[in-house]
C-alpha cells in the first residue's frame, strides 16, 4: 500500500501543469445526435462504428442515467446477447458471457477500463464492484474474437471496454440511498479543468446484509483521473484507483439442503468468506505529429491481494494470494492517404510481467498440506492493424498479432516447472455503407486464450498440471444495421465460433488428487443469431428489444453431441423510457432460457429453469436534487441465475445460488 501511494504521489507532481498554453477539449468528446458514432476499443483508436465489422454496442452516458442498474453487470445484462449471473445474489461475484462461453465466460470476455486490461492472471475474472456507475462515460463492447488482435489473451467472445468521466466544467455531487436487507450506499465525486488540467475524483461505500445468510458486504472506492495538456501536440494522463472489500459466501444449496428444510435465504457455509485489497495507477502520453497521426505510451501497475476461506464436503482450505502487475504498451497511429485512398494503419507491442504468491492451507481430515507457490506470467506480443476505404462508402480492415507467454510454477517444496507457449492472431473484415448511415458487414477472426496462473494451480490438491495447452477460436460474423429514420435503426448479426482444446473443469477427475482444469478432446462450436431494435418517440418515450438465439455444442471427443453448460439457446430483454415533464420512468424486462447445470458435460441431468425478470426505476430532479426509487424483480419471481452439480457430494446433486426476490433502493442525489 505504501509504495502504491509513494508511485501516486510522483506521477501526479510529475503530471501537475505549470502554466502553459490551455487546450480546449474537442466536441467529438460529447457527441452530438447528428454526429456519427464514435467506437475506440475496435481498432484502439477513434474509429466510425459503421466502420467496424463486428455487433458494436455503445451504451451511452444518458443510457446509464436512465437505467434501473446499481451497478455495470446489471446495466449490460439489458444488451443482446450478453448473458449475467449474479453467482451469490449479493451483487458481489459477477459473470459476463458473451458468445456462451458458460462456466468459463469470465475467462472469455476481456474487459478493459480506458483500455487497461483489468482481467487478472488468475481465476478471480473481472471484480466488477470497483468500478463504480458514478466513473462511467460509455461502455463499449464489441462482440466475437477480433480483439485478440489488439489486446492478446481473453477476447475469444468478445470485448468490454468501460470509458470513465475526464473533467470538462466543473461539477460536484453527493448521493444517499439505502433499501432492502439492509443496503447502505453513498458517493461522492468532483470533476472540473484548471487552465490545462483536467481532474475526476470520486468515492463510494456500500454496506448490505445482502439477500442470503452470511452476503454480508463491505466495499470502498475511490478513483482518480487527470489530463495535462502540456502543449498543442502533447497530453499526458494518470488514472488511480483503490478498492477494498469484506465479503460473506454463501455458496450453494444443494437439493439435499432444501429437503432437510433450508429456505432461499439460509447457508451451509457461513464461515466462508473472501476479503480484498486492490489498487492500480496507470500513466499515458499521447503525442501528435503530421497531423492526425499520434504515438501513444502506456505504463501501468496493478497489485491485489486477498484472503478467502472455503469449506466443501469433509474439508476446507484458507488461501493468501497476492498478485502483482507491470503492463506496457507502445502503440503508433498512422492516418494518410495512400493514391487518394483513406488510410489508418496501426503498430503497436503489449507487455505484462505477472507474480502471483500463494499460500493454501488444505485440511481434508486426516490428509493436510500447506503449500506455498509462487506462480509467473510474461507475456508479450506485436501486432499490426490496417483500414483502408478504397471506396467512400466501403472499408476494409485486416489485422495479425504474434505473441508468446512464458510460465513459471517454483513450489517451495518441490521441484521448479516452467512452459511456454506462442499463438497468433488475425482478422479481416469488410463493411459496407447504403443508404445514408445503414451497413452490412462480414468478418473473420482468430483468437486464442492462455491458461491463467489458478488454472495451472488447483487448491484442493496443492498440485500443479503443466500440461494445460492454450485454447483456440475462429469466428466468423455476418451482420447489418439499417436505420428506418433517424432515431430508428434495427441490428441483426449471425455468428459461428469454433474452439478447440477449450479449457474447462472436467468433473470426470475433479478430487482425486489431480488438478481438474483439462482440455476439451473434442471442438466446441456456437452458432447464434443476434437481433436488437432501438427507436424513441420525441422526448418522451424510447424503446429498446433483443433477442439472442445461441446453439452451443461439443463436436467430437468424450461428450460428443453434448450442449455446453450454462448456455441457453434463448434470451430476450425488453426496455421502455417514459418522460413526462422532468420525471423519468425506465421499464427493463430479461428472460433467460433454460440451460445445463455448471459441470453438467454429460447432460446427464434435467435443465436449469427459466426466468423472466422486470425492474423499474422512477427518476424525478427537482432543483439540485435527484430522487430515485428502483425496483428490481417487481413480480416477486423465484428464481436463480447459477445452477451447479455439486462434485462433492456423493451421490452428485444438482445445486444452487438463489436470486434476490423483490427488493427496493431508494435515494437521492445531490448536484452542485
Amino acid at each position: 500500500m505504501k509504495r502504491w501511494l509513494t508511485i501516486a504521489v510522483i506521477m501526479l507532481v510529475f503530471y501537475l501543469p505549470e502554466g502553459g498554453l490551455a487546450v480546449e477539449k474537442s466536441d467529438n468528446e460529447h457527441t452530438a445526435p447528428t454526429m456519427p458514432e464514435i467506437v475506440v476499443t475496435g481498432t484502439r483508436y477513434d474509429e466510425e462504428v459503421q466502420n467496424v465489422p463486428a455487433n458494436v454496442t455503445i451504451i451511452t452516458e444518458e443510457e446509464i442515467k436512465n437505467s434501473g442498474a446499481q451497478n455495470i453487470p446489471e446495466l449490460l445484462r439489458m444488451q443482446a446477447g450478453v448473458k449475467v449471473n449474479d453467482i451469490n445474489g449479493s451483487r458481489r461475484s459477477y459473470t459476463v458471457d458473451l458468445r456462451g462461453f458458460g462456466e468459463t465466460a469470465a475467462l472469455n470476455t476481456l474487459v478493459l477500463v480506458d483500455g487497461r486490461r483489468i482481467n487478472q492472471a488468475d481465476l478471480s475474472g473481472t471484480d466488477w464492484v470497483q468500478i463504480p456507475l458514478d466513473r462511467v462515460e460509455r461502455i463499449e463492447i464489441i462482440r466475437g474474437g477480433r480483439g485478440s488482435v489488439l489486446y492478446g489473451d481473453n477476447a475469444s467472445g468478445g470485448v468490454i471496454n468501460i470509458i470513465t468521466k475526464e473533467g470538462d466544467r466543473f461539477k460536484a455531487g453527493l448521493g444517499a440511498s439505502t433499501g432492502s436487507y439492509d443496503t447502505y450506499k453513498g458517493d461522492a465525486h468532483v470533476s472540473g479543468s484548471v487552465t490545462n488540467l483536467t481532474y475526476s475524483l470520486s468515492a463510494s461505500y456500500l454496506d448490505t446484509e445482502g439477500y442470503r445468510d452470511n452476503s454480508k458486504q463491505e466495499a470502498k472506492d475511490v478513483g482518480l483521473n487527470l489530463s495535462h495538456y502540456a502543449t498543442d501536440v502533447l497530453k499526458l494522463n494518470l488514472s488511480t484507483g483503490y478498492h477494498r472489500d469484506e465479503t460473506g459466501l454463501p455458496g450453494a444449496l444443494k437439493e439435499s439442503d432444501f429437503a432437510a428444510g433450508a429456505s432461499r435465504r439460509s447457508t451451509i457455509n457461513p464461515n466462508d468468506f473472501s476479503e480484498t485489497e486492490d489498487s492500480y495507477i496507470k500513466g499515458g502520453s499521447e503525442i501528435f505529429f503530421a497531423g492526425d497521426n499520434v504515438f501513444k505510451f502506456d505504463l501501468a501497475y496493478r497489485e491485489r491481494a486477498t484472503s478467502s476461506f472455503a469449506s466443501f464436503v469433509g474439508g476446507s482450505f484458507m488461501a493468501d494470494t497476492e498478485i502483482g502487475t507491470v503492463s506496457a504498451s507502445p502503440r503508433l497511429v498512422l492516418k494518410n492517404e495512400f493514391w487518394g485512398v483513406p488510410n489508418t494503419f496501426s503498430v503497436g507491442f503489449d507487455y505484462e510481467d505477472i507474480t502471483e504468491d500463494i499460500v493454501n492451507d488444505l485440511t481434508y481430515p486426516p490428509f493436510s498440506s500447506l503449500a506455498r507457490f509462487e506462480l509467473k506470467r510474461k507475456n508479450y506480443g506485436y501486432y499490426f492493424y490496417d483500414d483502408f476505404q478504397p471506396l467512400s462508402d466501403l472499408s476494409v480492415s485486416m489485422g495479425y498479432r504474434r505473441d508468446w507467454a512464458d510460465f513459471d510454477f517454483n513450489a517451495f517444496t518441490a521441484l521448479s516447472e516452467s512452459v511456454s507457449a506462442d499463438e497468433d492472431a488475425f482478422t479481416a473484415g469488410v463493411n459496407y455503407r447504403f443508404i445514408e448511415k445503414s451497413y452490412a458487414y462480414f468478418s473473420f477472426a482468430r483468437s486464442f486464450r492462455y491458461p491463467v496462473l489458478d488454472e495451472f494451480f488447483d487448491f484442493t490438491s496443492n498440485s500443479v498440471n503443466s500440461a494445460l495447452k492454450p485454447q483456440k477460436s475462429d469466428n466468423y460474423e455476418l451482420g447489418l444495421r439499417y436505420f428506418f429514420n433517424a432515431k430508428t435503426y434495427a441490428h441483426l448479426n449471425i455468428f459461428r465460433l469454433d474452439t478447440v482444446d477449450e479449457i474447462y473443469l472436467n468433473p470426470t477427475i475433479e478430487g482425486f488428487g489431480i488438478t481438474g482444469n483439462d482440455n476439451l478432446d473434442g471442438e466446441t462450436r456456437r452458432d447464434g443469431v443476434e437481433m436488437s431494435i432501438n427507436t424513441a418517440f420525441d422526448k418522451w418515450l424510447s424503446l429498446s428489444a433483443s433477442y439472442a438465439y445461441t446453439y452451443a455444442k461439443v463436436r467430437g471427443g468424450q461428450f460428443e453431441g453434448k450442449d455446453i453448460p450454462d448456455v441457453p439457446n434463448h434470451q430476450a430483454t425488453l426496455g421502455a423510457v417514459f418522460s413526462w415533464q422532468a420525471a423519468t420512468l425506465a421499464l427493463s424486462g430479461i428472460y433467460i432460457g433454460e440451460r445445463p447445470y455448471i459441470s453438467d458435460f454429460d447432460n446427464s441431468f434435467d435443465q436449469q429453469n427459466d426466468y423472466l425478470v422486470f425492474n423499474v426505476k422512477l427518476k424525478y430532479p427537482w432543483k439540485m436534487y435527484t430522487f430515485f426509487l428502483d425496483i428490481n424483480n417487481i413480480t416477486d419471481e423465484e428464481y436463480s441465475e447459477y445452477g451447479v452439480i455439486s462434485l462433492f457430494s456423493s451421490p452428485r446433486e444438482k445445486a444452487w445460488y438463489p436470486s434476490p426476490e423483490r427488493n427496493i433502493l431508494a435515494g437521492v442525489r445531490i448536484d452542485f
